[in-house]
């Protein structure tokens, strides 16, 4: 059992979402704010009905609603519009097993007779009247009005669910930002651990807990106490006053018990031990949940705890479907390429479903650091070597006095081969690349080589149409001048092409040479065109 396909429409920052998974491994990347923690947060939410550890009920408010589908409904109201009320919709469609039958309809946004359960957050049609004099005047409200709303919780089957039982599939969701206090830290361990303990073992413990307490009270320091304060009865009140623990059902072992480690309270290690205690734990004990959502498993860790953390957790996986967001290209690697899924807000592309069976090929065998690189970068300039990395680097701070990574910019170095897989992936995520190439002499072979996107949204050619000038080197000349060169490299070559052979045969010495000077030099125009 597992999910095939989530559809989200207006939760959080997710306004449309139509995510297709894998069966047993998914490793989503994306930059930050680009939705994946609220992907997350929506599945687990569809199969559990909870929130933040309580009922939707309990935790519903406005903000779940997407923000700029609040304000365009607003705006339409004050226009004299009559829009649908803003609505929720949160769709899991699952693999048809026999044990799902009971779930299976086309009670679901794509009409699909298939096994899947929905939820809905929207206007109670009983209150209707209510809402429509409520927003009458667009001009007083700022948010959704939530009291007139509704959560429906339904299967595909048209049947309402009321309680996550109803759903054979379980979920954890394990997320160590959620953990903001000693006490919810522990509280969050032991209901992991209650997940493993059978009913027998549950009413031990409790029934253990409650005799703990009652021996309290037969502690001879803690008798002459309360015979001190008896002398008081009638004094205070007619009924005698003691001390005791607490022994109602409130006050359960799961309230009163502090997980340890080596014989050290749980809160008191540090978070990166805690971190993956609470997962190694969700994988061990969560031996009824089919779906692990973890909420990036790097956090507060070192390269070789997360290198034994994601090793237990490949290990571990077993038949369950798990869902992992992360920055980290150790952790794409380490899970395999084949199990990663591009995100941005609401966009999604497997890696193996890439048309391209020769890009696909690539990116299984590629190891992943370039390629989340230019997945997180706000825009990406490719380039063919080290020594054009250089350059470009060093270009964009003279002309922007900011590195480019300090504006979002990642510049990758990428073998001029490789360029058309990268922009493959791009144009699939939608990400800005500009590509600097050199013409190598042949402008009309480049031209033909890069058809496909010379008239895309997203990508940009960065090239020059002079064939004399087909390197880097002899653009750097033709822009600067053999004086200007000359000053750069420390050098006093006679003519330029002495100096233009001698930056070829040392790329990497030129290049740094141009990276660490004083002296003015511009970039060719090309250049100058990608570092806008």
């Amino acid at each position: 059992m597992f999910i095939e396909r989530v559809v989200i429409e207006n939760y959080r920052c997710l306004k449309k979402a139509d995510v297709t998974f894998n069966e047993k491994m998914n490793v989503i990347v994306g930059n930050n704010e680009c939705g994946k923690s609220t992907l997350l947060e929506a599945i687990h939410l569809a199969l559990t009905g909870q929130l933040n550890g309580r009922p939707l009920a309990i935790e519903l408010h406005p903000y779940l609603f997407n923000v700029d589908l609040v304000l365009e409904y607003f705006e339409k109201r004050k226009q004299g519009q009559t829009p649908e009320p803003p609505r929720i919709l949160i769709e899991l469609y699952l693999a048809n097993d026999a044990s799902l039958a009971k779930l299976k309809g086309n009670n679901n946004k794509l009409g699909l007779d298939q096994s899947g359960v929905s939820l809905a957050i929207e206007l109670n049609p009983a209150l209707a009247e209510e809402f429509a004099e409520y927003v009458s005047d667009p001009a007083e409200i700022q948010t959704v009005p939530i009291e007139y709303y509704v959560i429906r919780w339904r299967s595909f089957s048209e049947n309402d669910i009321s309680n996550a039982r109803e759903i054979p599939l379980n979920a954890s969701l394990i997320d160590a930002s959620t953990i903001r206090n000693n006490v919810a830290a522990s509280r969050y361990i032991v209901d992991i651990v209650k997940e493993s303990l059978s009913p027998k073992e549950k009413v031990d413990l409790a029934l253990t807990y409650r005799l703990m307490k009652h021996r309290f009270l037969e502690q001879p320091k803690v008798q002459t106490i309360n015979d001190a304060l008896a002398e008081k009865k009638g004094k205070i009140s007619e009924k005698a006053i003691s001390l005791s623990l607490d022994t109602s059902a409130r006050a359960t072992w799961e309230a009163g018990i502090m997980p340890h480690l080596d014989d050290t309270p749980l809160p008191l290690v540090g978070k990166g031990e805690q971190n993956a205690v609470k997962i190694k734990l969700a994988m061990e004990t969560s031996a009824k949940s089919n779906i692990i959502l973890i909420e990036e498993a790097e956090n507060h860790l070192s390269y070789s705890s997360l290198n034994e953390l994601i090793g237990h957790i490949a290990e571990h996986a077993g038949d369950r479907q798990i869902f992992i967001t992360t920055h980290s290209s150790f952790v794409l690697n380490k899970l395999g390429v084949e199990s990663v899924l591009l995100f941005k807000r609401g966009e999604a592309i497997r890696l193996n479903e890439l048309k391209d069976q020769t890009t696909r090929d690539y990116f299984m065998k590629l190891p992943g650091h370039d390629t989340l690189r230019l997945i997180l970068s706000k825009r990406s300039i490719l380039v063919e070597g080290p020594s054009d990395e250089l350059i470009v680097q060093r270009a964009y701070h003279r002309k922007h006095g900011k590195m480019p990574l300090e504006q979002g910019v990642d510049v990758i170095s990428v073998n001029s081969l490789a360029f058309k897989r990268f922009l493959q992936i791009a144009v699939a995520m939608k990400k800005e690349v500009d590509v600097v190439t050199d013409n190598d002499g042949k402008v009309e072979a480049l031209k033909t080589k890069y058809a496909d996107f010379f008239n895309s949204d997203e990508i940009s050619i960065q090239y020059d149409d002079d064939e004399t000038a087909n390197t880097l080197e002899p653009q750097l000349m033709k822009k600067n001048g053999l004086k200007v060169i000359n000053a750069v490299l420390e050098m006093d070559f006679a003519d330029e092409q002495a100096a233009i052979d001698h930056m070829i045969n040392n790329k990497s010495a030129t290049a740094l040479k141009f990276f660490e000077t004083d002296v003015g030099w511009e970039a060719p125009d090309y250049i100058g065109r990608a570092i806008r």
